[in-house]
Formats: structure tokens, sequence, C-alpha cells
């Protein structure tokens, strides 16, 4: 009977253990997860400004080209009439076209200049678009109660309608948060809620045992 006794309390120990093992193994991936929505995020961003940017500097590079190959531009040259005696008018013919061949490069130069200042406002602009974090974090720290998952992601669809967020993609954006500390998770029954971390609170570790709803 001893012998009985003492194989069920190791069987017992083992599959304490394992069900422990099991549970860490979960919230290990939830952890890792919720890290790569984040970064993948991060990666397609700053794929998109490089793909910007290229664009940019080739039409920077075109614009150079162009206007170089403007101001090289040698003017026809001019009749030249019998010669005179003091070889007045044969200088005058050549000054006048080295002036003429300085002002079109000015001008070519002057109407070249705005082409270049607009698209690096244009950069600027697409690439000051918020990140889905910046999203969800923001809208965390307005809601005075705790919110779910789903409830996250319908109110940054209805703001920003363009990005179609999955909420698949915003519980691994929360777990992330919370991973950081950014953000707390709690748990309602068979529901997980959400809510902001501000600079101010203490931060506060997720509940051991909790899964994204």
């Amino acid at each position: 009977m001893s012998e009985t006794s003492t194989t069920t309390e190791v069987a017992s120990q083992y599959a304490a253990q394992v069900a422990a093992d099991l549970e860490s193994n979960a919230k290990e991936q939830e952890r890792i997860g919720a890290e790569v929505a984040t970064l993948q995020e991060r990666l397609t961003a700053l794929q998109h400004d490089h793909n910007v940017l290229m664009n940019i500097q080739q039409a920077l590079a075109g614009a150079t080209s162009v206007s170089a190959a403007e101001s090289t531009v040698v003017p026809s040259p001019r009749k030249e009439v019998a010669a005179e005696p003091a070889g007045g008018k044969r200088t005058r013919t050549k000054k006048d076209a080295a002036a003429q061949s300085r002002k079109t490069a000015k001008k070519t130069a002057a109407k070249k200049a705005p082409a270049t200042d607009a698209a690096p406002k244009t950069a600027a602009t697409k690439s000051s678009a918020p990140t889905l974090v910046d999203l969800v974090r923001r809208h965390l720290a307005t809601q005075h109660e705790p919110r779910s998952a789903a409830e996250v992601s319908s109110a940054v669809n209805q703001a920003h309608p363009e990005r179609a967020t999955r909420t698949t993609v915003v519980r691994n954006t929360l777990e992330g948060l919370v991973a950081k500390q950014q953000a707390q998770r709690t748990k309602q029954g068979s529901s997980v809620y959400y809510t902001a971390i501000s600079a101010q609170e203490p931060s506060a570790a997720s509940e051991p045992g909790t899964e994204a709803s």
C-alpha cells in the first residue's frame, strides 16, 4: 500500500509541474506574439517611409540632372558681320550671348525649386501617421472604464476606417502594452478587459492565469 501511495503522490507532483509549465508556456506565447505584432507594424511603417524617401531621392536626382543639362545649353551662334575696324560689334554679340545663357539658367533653377521643396513636405506628412500602438494607447488613456479588445478594435476602426484593423491584432497590441507595463489587464468572468496605466501610477503586473478573450 505504501508503494502505491508513493507512486500516486509522485504522479500528482508531475501532473502539477506539467500544468504549471503549460501555463507558463501559454503566457510566453502571448507575450512574444504581442511583441511580434508591434515589431511587424514598425517594420511596415519603416518600409513605407523608405519607399517614400526613395521616390523623393529619384525625383531630386532627375530635377538636378535636367537643371544641369539646361544650364549647359550653348546658344546658337549669331550671324557674324563683316569685320569692323574696332571689332566692337562682335565683342558685344559674345557678351550678349553669355548674359542670355546665365539668365536662362537662373530661370530654370527658379522653376525647379518649388518641386524640390514640396516633395519633403509630402514625405513628412505621410511619415507622421500614428501607429496602431499609439492609437490603442491613446484610446485607453481617454477611457474611464476597462475596455475589451473588441471594444478597442471597434473604436479604432470607427476613428480610422482606412486601417481596417482586426480584433486579433488589437488584442496582441494590448498584450504588448501590458508586457511593457503601459496597460493593465483584468479578468471579469470569462472576459478580459484592459485599462491604461498613467505615468504617475505604479506599474501593475497582469493577473496570473488570464487569457485574452
